[in-house]
């Protein structure tokens, strides 16, 4: 093998290829000067100032029209917007706003205008409806408590100026014959050259008066009327007001029935025996008796109405006077205003559908409903009625029951499923804390996910002991509550109060000793007055009279 000489062993030598290297050398004129910035719990290490709790900054939200030029910095909610205000999502912090007429007729989110709300004592269900009926007052929509018995709602129909009416054993009459606004409308309407209107408007008012009178008689007799009997009452009132001027009472139909007029006794089958009549008459008599005479029932219903009902603004009847004792009473207050109620309600949709009124919608607050369906017979019926035809009558309807088990619990297994359905029909069920025996039977009627029951169970603990204060905190259930709609997610949500709605919603003002029992003060020398100052000043006004006299006196023996 030949030698390799000197000028073949350079052109062998082959210069390897340059490697291209992913980092590349940079002329030191791009070289930037590298800045170290803190994390966002500051400089890391000892004694460089790192936070160990970082505060949350402070959010604010406004309308679209008032943050538009915020936009980078704005962020919309994914809770419903439409309707009265209520509170924060509980996680997110979101505003949510909800009521039943709104989301009805505005967002169309449920099909029904109701809201049936569940929840122990003491966790804010009360006030939770309140808010809806005070912001929806400010939207145009009434609210109508047609029959508070703690009372609950007497204040707040108060500060939006609206109308409280008392009734009770001794504290108002309300005339179950009395047509209310029914005569006037008809006449308006008969004006309008409305006769078909004004025909609907005094027959429902004569259809009330008629079930109302059967009502009494059911709650006093503990049994329904007989069929006879009906006709008797239904043809008696007709008779009534042909020859009736003004207003009548229960005692003007009962002296009808006892005059025993052909018309009346056309119906009675009596044979064209008078005796007959009498004897078939007898025990309705003495039920009227009854009714007029103060029997079980007082004389709440046999004297004209003190205060007539106005369609125009909030109402709120207090029976608060009635005792939890006092089934009967309860009953059958509560019927007739419900009777008075709905008849307004209609002579309101009646003018309206004429042209001669505004629409008016109304929210009708049913509190305590567990103690109005066992006040009494027929009852559930009424409520049932009322659930189912809310929509046609232009009314939105708010139930409130502490659990399912008050529904559940009636005596008769009919009422309880139709109790049962009121809760099934609402368009929205709103629960607070509920123990956890009431999961199977709410989810037999509204879808709960095991997520949504723990949270319910969650918000029924009792408030923790302050030793500081020396008294219990507040629930953590309390303002809490979960709006459920068919089967979609619940949105949970925490109730805030603005300062001027906590005057309204103090349902325990006779338990602050400030207001029930004031100290005493021996230093005021009169008697019936709770503020010492006021007596000191009087005193004081008094002797400075006192003196300016006595000197008056001195002047005029120096001038004589």
């Amino acid at each position: 093998m030949p030698a390799i000489d000197s000028t073949r062993r350079k052109a062998l030598k082959v210069k390897p290829p340059e490697r291209s290297t992913a980092k590349q050398k940079k002329p030191d004129t791009d070289k930037k000067t590298q800045v170290r910035r803190p994390g966002p719990r500051g400089w890391l290490g000892r004694g460089r100032g790192e936070a160990s709790v970082i505060h949350p900054v402070d959010e604010w939200r406004g309308t679209t029209v008032q943050v538009c030029g915020m936009h980078p910095f704005s962020v919309g909610t994914g809770t419903p917007m439409v309707g009265v205000p209520i509170g924060l999502q509980l996680f997110t912090g979101a505003t949510v706003c909800a009521d039943p007429i709104s989301w009805f007729q505005d967002a169309g989110l449920i099909s029904n205008p109701s809201v049936f709300v569940l929840g122990l004592p003491g966790l804010g269900k009360s006030t939770l409806i309140r808010r809806m009926a005070a912001g929806g007052a400010g939207f145009g929509n009434l609210p109508l408590v047609l029959g508070d018995l703690k009372p609950d709602y007497v204040d707040m129909i108060r500060a939006l100026g609206g109308q409280v009416i008392t009734l009770g054993r001794g504290r108002g009459h309300l005339n179950i014959l009395d047509p209310g606004e029914a005569t006037a409308a008809a006449e308006r309407l008969r004006l309008a050259g409305k006769e078909k209107e004004r025909q609907m408007v005094l027959a429902d008012a004569h259809g009330r008066r008629q079930t109302m009178v059967s009502a009494l008689l059911t709650i006093l007799r503990k049994d329904a009327p007989s069929a006879r009997e009906e006709s008797i009452i239904d043809r008696a009132l007709t008779v009534l007001d042909e020859r009736n001027e003004g207003v009548p009472v229960l005692g003007d139909l009962l002296r009808v029935i006892q005059e025993a007029p052909a018309e009346v006794r056309a119906v009675a089958l009596d044979r064209g025996d008078l005796e007959r009549y009498k004897k078939i008459t007898e025990e309705l008599e003495a039920s009227l008796i009854s009714l007029t005479s103060g029997g079980r029932l007082g004389e709440t219903f046999a004297h004209p109405t003190d205060v007539p009902m106005m369609r125009d603004r909030p109402v709120v009847y207090d029976v608060s006077s009635i005792d939890d004792s006092d089934t009967d009473m309860q009953a059958a207050i509560l019927l007739a205003c419900w009777s008075a109620g709905f008849g307004t309600v209609n002579i309101a949709n009646a003018l309206a559908d004429a042209g001669l009124e505004p629409r008016r919608h109304y929210l009708v607050v049913l509190d305590e409903l567990w103690r109005a369906l066992r006040a009494g017979a027929g009852m559930v019926d009424r409520v049932d009625a009322l659930t189912r035809l809310n929509r046609q009558r232009g009314v939105g309807l708010a139930m409130i029951s502490h659990t399912m088990s008050d529904l559940l619990s009636l005596p008769n297994e009919s009422d309880r499923m139709k109790a049962r359905g009121f809760v099934e029909r609402s368009g929205m069920v709103i629960a607070g804390g509920l123990p956890g025996a009431e999961m199977p039977m709410l989810t037999s009627a509204v879808p709960l996910s095991r997520a949504e029951q723990e949270l319910l169970t969650s918000w029924q603990d009792p408030g923790t002991w302050d030793t500081g204060l020396g008294r219990e905190s507040d629930p953590p259930g309390r303002g809490k509550f979960l709006i459920k709609v068919g089967g979609h997610p619940g949105i949970p949500v925490k109730v805030e109060l603005i300062e001027s709605e906590r005057a309204i919603n103090d349902t325990n003002k006779l338990w602050h000793p400030a207001a029930s029992f004031p100290e005493p003060d021996e230093s005021n020398p009169i008697s019936g007055r709770g503020n010492a100052d006021d007596a000191r000043q009087d005193v004081d006004v008094e002797a400075d009279r006192t003196d300016r006299t006595d000197r008056t006196a001195d002047d005029e023996d120096s001038a004589a």
